[in-house]
């Protein structure tokens, strides 16, 4: 059977982190929506997704095919449903549809057609930006079971300090030496490759991916994911790290999402609730305007490629697009589109030009390529996100 992933309604509402990859490529948990379908599945997805992504992120499409909408995370009573799909049958919870086996192409689909089975169990959905860290902790319980399981964890190294041994899992090649890690509040993952270095307090959940690392004294609290090859020193509280993005220094991130090829400059900070405690409004593209999250708690959520400098202060509930540069003293607004340059004092436009040689010289610094494929998709999102800059 072929399986394809589509990113469904929800894509909109997961910008600036829909503007680079589709949906089923968002991680929460240790693994992204496609890693856990796929590992369930047992074999490979292809993706329908925006025009502009579609080279990076193509769909292949044969003459039988199971579509499933990558804003459900996958569960065992789920994956049985839909394994056990026939022609024209699609899986609905409520009004969203879930998965459909269909024979026809994607243009001729008419699901009034098809025999609507409904999914009576609990399943995790991703369908706005602050889902990816209010519903992390779960995501990560789920995944740490998933991986784990009847598998034996590298010995943890006596030098630690440790609490609930039993919900910590070591893969090979990982390094942790003098640390405090306290599994009582749920797992601790330590990925290939990764390391916690000495004086690192953790208390879980942790998904720290394959070669990504805790700085010397980092304070890191649950449910936190680390994505591949990102660095993170400082306090850290409920955030997740897609992968491949800095925050080396202290200063604080709680209740927030960082996209990939991020950096934030030593010393930043942000606020994850407001002074009045009332319910957080977060930047919401699909409805242009601010939308009611129904947290008390909610930090930064930043785009693919941006970054701040040293001192960068956020207040609660800020939006980054991507390929931003934010810097200098004071609170930035609380909606930064992408490609802006600037601070609390103004913002022009950060042209792709100078975005890309940036892009190319931290990228090649982990030996990947910045492809012309990147380009075009880049400067795709440049010309998408012009409206909502001011100069």
């Amino acid at each position: 059977m072929n399986f394809i992933l589509f990113d469904g309604d929800s894509r909109t509402h997961l910008l600036p982190f829909t503007y680079t990859r589709p949906v089923a490529d968002i991680r929460v948990g240790i693994l992204t929506i496609r890693e856990k379908w796929e590992y369930y599945l047992g074999t490979t997805t292809t993706t329908v997704t925006e025009d502009y992504l579609s080279e990076k992120f193509p769909m292949v499409e044969l003459e039988e095919n199971i579509m499933i909408n990558a804003s459900f995370l996958p569960n065992e009573e789920l994956v049985e449903t839909v394994m056990n799909l026939s022609e024209n049958q699609a899986i609905f919870k409520g009004e969203d549809v879930i998965a459909f086996y269909t024979k026809d192409s994607q243009d001729d689909v008419n699901l009034e057609t098809y025999e609507n089975i409904e999914f009576d169990y609990d399943v995790l959905t991703v369908t706005r930006t602050w889902d990816i860290f209010s519903k992390n902790d779960e995501a990560i319980r789920a995944d740490f079971e998933l991986l784990t399981k009847d598998r034996t964890s590298q010995p943890i190294p006596k030098s630690n300090n440790i609490i609930g041994a039993e919900h910590i899992f070591i893969e090979e090649g990982a390094k942790v030496e003098f640390a405090t890690l306290n599994a009582s509040t749920g797992p601790i993952y330590i990925g290939k490759d990764a390391e916690i270095m000495e004086g690192s307090l953790v208390r879980g959940p942790l998904a720290l991916c394959e070669h990504a690392t805790l700085k010397l004294g980092a304070k890191i609290y649950g449910a936190t994911t680390i994505g591949p090859h990102s660095k993170v020193g400082g306090e850290v509280n409920n955030s997740v790290l897609f992968g491949y993005s800095n925050k080396g220094h202290d200063g604080f991130l709680g209740n927030s999402v960082l996209g990939e090829w991020c950096n934030l400059g030593a010393d930043t900070n942000n606020s994850n609730l407001k002074n009045n405690y009332v319910e957080v409004r977060l930047w919401d593209y699909a409805e242009g305007r601010f939308a009611k999250t129904g947290l008390q708690f909610c930090g930064l959520m930043m785009g693919d490629h941006s970054k701040c400098g040293i001192n960068t202060m956020f207040n609660t509930g800020t939006v980054v697009g991507v390929n931003a540069n934010i810097f200098g003293s004071g609170f930035p607004r609380n909606f930064v589109p992408s490609y802006s340059w600037g601070g609390s004092s103004g913002f022009t436009t950060y042209l792709p030009s100078k975005a890309f040689e940036v892009a190319k010289v931290v990228m090649a610094r982990r030996d990947i390529e910045f492809t012309p494929l990147d380009e075009a998709i880049l400067n795709q999102v440049f010309e998408d996100t012009k409206p909502f800059r001011k100069d």
